[in-house]
């Protein structure tokens, strides 16, 4: 059975949605910044294999919920001025479900298209990505892309569980072929070790290992040889009462703030006005359940009325390309902030998704 086709209780869920779990990944977009810095194209390729290894410490309290699934058309922003990015995503397509992200600052542009297969093992559930992370660094030219490794949250019907992520990675720069890097997600052995751990290595275009990688995906990455290195990047302390919270880090905090002076800018498809997901961040469980089938219906009514009138659903912000291995990816069309700021949101018409 499609996992991504079922409708699951509320209490299930976390109050974030899987587009803002996509801007999870930018919590430490300081990398980006101190690559685009850097002279040493090996070092840049140092901070870029940081920064992708990063992208999954806030899972690590996370095993016990899931993230809404978005509808088709809804949207997520963040402007971060503190941090030097605005990013933004979109749900292009309902199934297979896809979601779109773009991000970009000064420094560096990052975009990705993620839709996840998933394997039922009865008492695990394994989550495979299938789509390709991006970043440019425009100072030099640098456009980085690389895969996402295998997730898995094991005792999941049980209240014990917990996620590893375990598989390869392949960062290559698609402008430079001197050095590229791969790193291994380790699996948990039986016996407990390993739990958690990355290796990996920059390599020369010829094979010969420049700098060895070691660390934890929730923890750090160290260049080096264990146990000594130097510390490329440590993920931040978690914030107090972190676990009556959904284990949120105090970015995924942030990514429902929701003020006037930010609700008047924003579309009526992004995520912080959907009313099931506002109600469990609020505790009202009950009210956060119905608007849930409330919502979920009203996505298979669109979906009924586009198939009898056989029309085809269009991405708002995003369009479809051919990426550099030949395969379907979204990318952004470049018009969200122009509109944003003309003629505004608030004067143009946008689905009504709940």
């Amino acid at each position: 059975k499609d996992l991504s086709k079922v409708s699951m209780p509320v209490q299930l869920n976390e109050p974030l949605n899987m587009l803002q779990r996509l801007c999870e990944e930018l919590e430490y977009t300081a990398l980006l910044d101190a690559a685009s810095c850097s002279l040493d194209p090996c070092e840049r390729l140092l901070c870029i294999a940081a920064f992708a290894v990063s992208a999954y410490a806030s899972t690590y309290y996370r095993a016990g919920s899931k993230p809404f699934n978005p509808v088709l058309g809804e949207t997520y922003e963040c402007v971060r001025p503190d941090k030097g990015f605005r990013f933004l995503s979109e749900q292009v397509s309902h199934h297979p479900p896809i979601s779109a992200c773009h991000a970009e600052s000064e420094n560096f542009i990052f975009w990705q298209d993620m839709k996840w297969k998933n394997k039922f093992w009865g008492k695990s559930l394994e989550i495979i990505p299938v789509g390709t992370v991006n970043v440019q660094l425009p100072r030099f030219g640098d456009h980085y892309e690389w895969n996402k490794v295998t997730s898995c949250i094991h005792n999941i019907l049980s209240g014990q569980r917990w996620i590893e992520h375990y598989g390869e990675v392949l960062i290559r720069n698609t402008r430079d072929s001197r050095y590229h890097c791969k790193l291994t997600f380790c699996k948990a052995r039986y016996w407990g070790s390993g739990v958690n751990e990355v290796q990996g290595a920059i390599h020369s275009h010829n094979g010969k290992v420049i700098h060895r990688l070691f660390g934890k995906w929730h923890e750090g990455l160290y260049r080096g040889t264990p146990p000594v290195g130097k510390c490329l990047w440590k993920s931040n302390f978690m914030p107090r009462d972190q676990e009556k919270n959904y284990g949120f880090t105090q970015f995924a905090l942030e990514l429902n703030e929701l003020t006037p002076e930010l609700k008047c800018l924003l579309p009526s498809t992004d995520t912080r006005l959907r009313p099931d997901q506002r109600y469990l961040e609020e505790g009202n469980v009950q009210a956060a359940e119905s608007q849930k089938r409330r919502i979920e219906q009203l996505q298979r009514d669109r979906r009924r009325v586009m198939d009898d009138n056989n029309i085809f659903h269009q991405a708002r912000f995003f369009r479809r390309q051919m990426d550099t291995n030949g395969k379907e990816s979204w990318v952004s069309n470049n018009t969200y902030w122009k509109l944003r700021t003309e003629p505004g949101f608030s004067n143009m018409d946008s689905a009504v998704l709940w």
